[in-house]
């Protein structure tokens, strides 16, 4: 047999599974489900590196294993291809980016194929596709048509709305009967209910790539994407009212297997906290703040507002609640720097300094700024009247935008207090009566505050919140850091909104038969450097006649030729949705991706997402662990609560896999006369200077003596590991600086998955991926590495194979006979493959067990190493057993299938039909798992004295007498009398002896 070559093997058997079409999924089955899922990738035009392929191998794995152990396994794979980087790609090159997304898709497709993964292709779903996206409209239509109601806590019908408004069950909040109001109105009213609406709100506006942006999407005030320049403006977004389902999803994540971080990342992110709403009044009108501290009501000695709060919208003009002149007395520290002639002016220059920063940027800096409005607001627990500031540190998104402040219980309003020179009242002690610094922020009790004097903080909190309630002040109060998530981009490469804008000012949703809503074909699709969208460059797509269906309160857009009875002019929305759209619900489509009536049948998604509920293991980045999983879970509460998915939650079971890094980089240090000093004598605080070529090169000092140090770079072929260090392996003595760091362009440091498969097979990059280190770790990445598991499937081939030079010593056995490459083998040799057999069959079941349970709890790299242990085995005996072999090359499979599939055709015979991949999972018997001898180690006083055989299970009571009765243990004795011993049961036993 010829030496394994996976560049013959490989392609063959791909080939082989897309013909037969052999990882093809049942919709429903008898069968028990098992839906292994991915975090479809974005494909870009640069390809795969070697860091995407991890968690898809890890997938793979799973999935061939479930298959094998009788599962209906689902493990499909798609495109997320809406977005900014296609754009801005076609943009630069001045192509279309469908044209770009699609050589994209092509070329991911392939490498992915390569890999040899056992992807159902034909389930394969395409954000983009027209099919695609009309279901991501379509469910923006049911969030349109979904009410959040309180007091059942869940998304209801908004005609359930209309009813109850229509009967009087419910009034109107704006104190209108409902009844003798317009459509128009009413239209105006239901929009403040509607999970999907729209608002005039500050955001992100990134002139250079014409869209705004998310504020998890800017990174110290510039676009994640390009590095640009972002502003604050205001302007007219759609949003989508996650806020209401904060609790639940708050609550949800008690139920999911989801590491603990990543529960707290998004516990942080929804942010809840109680506490309590107080009513300030401001001249005739009331001013509302939440406070986390009720108990500290006492101590509040200023208010200060977020600059974009609606009291100070308007400053200028006879509206504004902003006065034309300063109070008398107002300090000038108050007025601005430098001080202003007016509130007005004061505030206006404010609000433009802090449009620019977005709200990360306000939330990081640690400076306090501020202006006074010229206002004055009523304390409602002892009538102090306190001055009005607006500051950046205080965000309109959270809570009321507006708070009251305790300088001597919060360090903000501390620092605050202290820099515009505000009266600062402590209204909580220390409980022991020591002297406390200021601002106590800790618990204790409280003081100066005649309602709760004495109280402890959580007394005094749950009393003060009882009395506001009471007195009408305020009442208590849970709110949540998380925003409602804005929807809204002002591109051409995404979703368009099925909406219409009509002249009374309200939007209609585009009725089902409208759906999908195509985006325009368009030359010039360029931003228009203006806030208005590329779409409006499109005059006959963006104008149009619509005919109203249904009620109207709520009706639906059927578009019609100008003239048609009935037909009104209307324009449509001219932004599109944002990537997270499609990428909210595409593990649903996966399940019925063809279906033209519905995003997916009710019986075929109950038989996948129930039972148990929601996929059952689904793995991707970390860098996801808010957005897309918090915006996924949003739209499946969504739609389990209006009746279209059947598990409350998406994802039962997530993990994240650790990032793979780079090659070690090497760093040599060499001072002035050009001799090399060990990193350990190197100074870690490195500086850089530009050298005389140009790039940039490092320098340090010697600790020893201070000596100025200049770094190098060294090839990793100079460099010997030894343990947790790198030496030259020149000059052993001299230890070099090895770091990883992220793969990327700039570093030059990418591996393309392409180039390992060309130089040593999918399946060694696959086993690779596995065996650097548990899933949920960062690796560095390593070729030599590659190259020793390439090794170790090469010793596979040749142990099961052969190969020219060492013939195949697998022995068939039938009828009683034994036979090795067709021929019958004579008595003897049939008995010593019988006997081969025996001695390799504990080993076998050992490594099933092993294997076995492994997958199962995701520890890729030790199942390897214990295959690898058993290959090794496999050198020694002069045959080996068919059986056995097809046991162990079924182990293989799921992370060497090529090779798997290739010895499974040579040991079964070629005119065996079917995969490798449709047989059956080894089960292993737990007796066979104990080892049949044990090398147990013998200590005299704590230090190894040597080793004595004894078999399995032998009764305690005759373990000593075996040592003793074993000549090497006894001479090291040397006639000393035992005191005593101490026997670990199959591990050690330790002899104590006199000195």
């Amino acid at each position: 047999m010829a030496a394994y070559n996976p560049a013959s093997i490989e392609p063959k058997w791909q080939k082989y599974w897309h013909d037969n079409n052999t990882f093809a999924t049942e919709s429903t089955s008898s069968r028990p489900k098992y839906y292994v899922l991915d975090m479809f990738p974005y494909p870009s035009g640069e390809g795969l590196h070697v860091g995407h392929p991890e968690g898809y191998t890890a997938t793979d794995i799973v999935a061939r294993y479930k298959g094998a152990c009788g599962f209906n396994v689902m493990h499909p794979m798609g495109w997320d291809a809406f977005g900014l980087p296609a754009e801005q790609y076609a943009i630069k090159t001045d192509t279309h980016p469908s044209v770009v997304t699609r050589k994209n898709i092509e070329r991911f497709k392939a490498q992915l194929q390569a890999i040899g993964f056992s992807y159902d292709w034909q389930r394969q779903v395409d954000t983009t596709d027209p099919q695609y996206y009309r279901w991501t409209q379509w469910i923006f239509t049911l969030l349109c048509d979904t009410w959040f109601d309180d007091a059942q806590s869940r998304g209801r019908p908004i005609n359930e709305l209309i009813e109850e408004l229509d009967t009087g069950k419910r009034k109107p909040a704006n104190g209108v009967q409902w009844q003798t109001m317009s459509d128009t109105e009413k239209r105006r009213l239901l929009e403040g209910y509607r999970l999907a609406y729209q608002i005039e709100a500050p955001v992100n506006w990134c002139p250079a790539l014409g869209t705004v942006l998310a504020n998890e999407e800017v990174i110290d005030g510039r676009s994640e994407v390009g590095g640009f320049p972002v502003e604050r403006r205001p302007m007219r977004q759609w949003m989508l009212r996650i806020t209401a389902y904060a609790r639940r999803l708050l609550d949800g994540l008690d139920a999911l297997e989801w590491s603990e971080s990543l529960k707290l990342m998004q516990s942080n992110w929804i942010g809840q906290s109680r506490g309590a709403k107080v009513r300030f009044t401001v001249g005739n009108s009331t001013l509302e703040v939440f406070t986390t501290r009720p108990d500290t009501l006492f101590g509040a000695t200023y208010m200060v507002l977020a600059p974009e709060h609606p009291l100070v919208s308007m400053t200028a003009g006879p509206h504004s609640s902003v006065p034309e002149t300063w109070p008398a007395d107002t300090p000038m520290v108050w007025r601005g720097e430098p001080p202003a002639a007016s509130p007005q002016i004061a505030v206006q220059a404010y609000q433009q300094t802090t449009a620019s920063r977005s709200e990360r940027q306000r939330q990081e800096d640690t400076r306090k700024t501020g202006v006074f409005i010229g206002l004055h607001a009523v304390n409602p627990v002892n009538g102090d009247r306190i001055p009005i500031f607006i500051s950046d540190y205080v965000l309109a998104g959270y809570g009321t935008g507006a708070i009251m402040a305790v300088p001597a219980h919060d360090e903000r309003d501390f620092e605050f207090a202290k820099k515009f020179q505000l009266p600062i009242r402590p209204v909580v002690r220390r409980a022991d009566h020591a002297e406390a610094e200021m601002p106590l922020v800790d618990p204790g009790v409280a003081c100066h505050s005649p309602w709760i004097d004495g109280l402890p903080t959580d007394e005094a909190k749950a009393r003060m919140c009882q009395l506001l309630e009471e007195k009408q002040l305020g009442e208590s109060q849970t709110t949540y850091r998380i925003r409602d998530w804005l929807f809204s981009r002002q591109r051409y490469w995404g979703e368009p909104f099925p909406i219409v804008h009509l002249a009374d000012g309200t939007t209609v949703a585009l009725a089902e038969s409208e759906l999908p809503l195509l985006l325009p074909e368009m030359s010039d699709f360029k931003p228009t450097q203006t806030m208005e969208p590329p779409l409006s460059k499109s005059p006959a797509w963006r104008d149009v006649y619509v005919r109203l269906i249904g009620t109207g309160a709520s009706p639906r857009a059927v578009v019609v030729a100008a003239g048609t009875p009935g037909a009104v002019a209307a324009r449509r929305e001219l932004n599109t949705m944002p990537q997270w759209a499609g990428s909210c619900w595409y593990y649903l489509r996966y399940l019925d991706p063809h279906n033209t009536e519905t995003f997916c049948d009710k019986a075929i998604e109950k038989y996948w997402l129930s039972s148990p509920a929601g996929v059952d293991l689904y793995v991707g980045g970390a860098e996801h662990a808010v957005l897309h999983l918090l915006y996924s879970r949003f739209w499946h509460h969504v739609l389990f609560d209006r009746g279209y998915v059947s598990s409350p939650e998406p994802f039962r079971r997530l993990i994240n896999q650790g990032l793979i890094l780079g090659e070690a980089e090497y760093t040599l240090f060499s001072d002035a006369s050009g001799n090399s000093v060990s990193i350990d004598d190197v100074d870690p605080n490195w500086t850089s200077q530009p050298g005389a070529d140009g790039k940039i090169r490092f320098i340090s000092r010697r600790r020893s003596d201070g000596a100025e140090l200049y770094a190098s770079s060294v090839d990793a072929d100079a460099v010997e590991r030894r343990g947790d260090v790198a030496v030259l392996k020149s000059a052993p003595e001299i230890r070099v600086d090895a770091r990883y760091f992220k793969m990327s362009k700039s570093r030059g440091n990418v591996v393309n998955p392409d180039e390992v498969i060309r130089d040593y097979g999918a399946d060694a990059l696959r086993l690779f991926e596995m065996f650097m280190g548990p899933l949920e770790q960062v690796k560095p990445w390593s070729m030599t590495g590659v190259e020793g598991v390439y090794r170790f499937l090469g010793r596979v081939w040749r142990h099961i194979a052969g190969t020219p030079d060492f013939p195949s010593r697998v022995v068939v056995e039938r009828d009683g006979r034994c036979y090795r490459q067709g021929l019958e083998l004579n008595n003897a040799d049939a008995l010593v493959a019988r006997e081969e057999r025996q001695s390799i069959l504990r080993p076998l079941h050992r490594t099933i067990r092993k294997v076995t349970q492994d997958i199962e709890r995701l520890s890729f790299n030790t199942a390897i190493s214990a295959m690898m242990e058993f290959n090794n085995l496999l050198g020694k005996p002069k045959t080996l057993d068919c059986g056995q072999m097809l046991s162990f090359v079924r182990l293989l499979e799921p992370f060497a299938p090529h090779l798997a599939e290739e010895l499974h055709v040579l040991l079964t015979g070629e005119a065996v039909h079917g995969s490798v991949s449709r047989q059956p999972w080894p089960s292993y018997d737990e007796a066979l798992c104990v080892a049949d001898a044990v090398d147990l180690p013998v200590q005299i006083n704590g230090k190894l004295a040597g080793h004595v055989m004894m078999e399995a299970g032998v009764a305690d009571a005759e373990v000593l007498e075996m040592a003793l009765a074993d000549d090497h243990i006894r001479s090291r004795l040397a006639g000393r009398a035992i005191k005593k011993h101490v026997y670990v049961k199959g591990r050690m036993l330790n002899l104590v002896v006199p000195g």
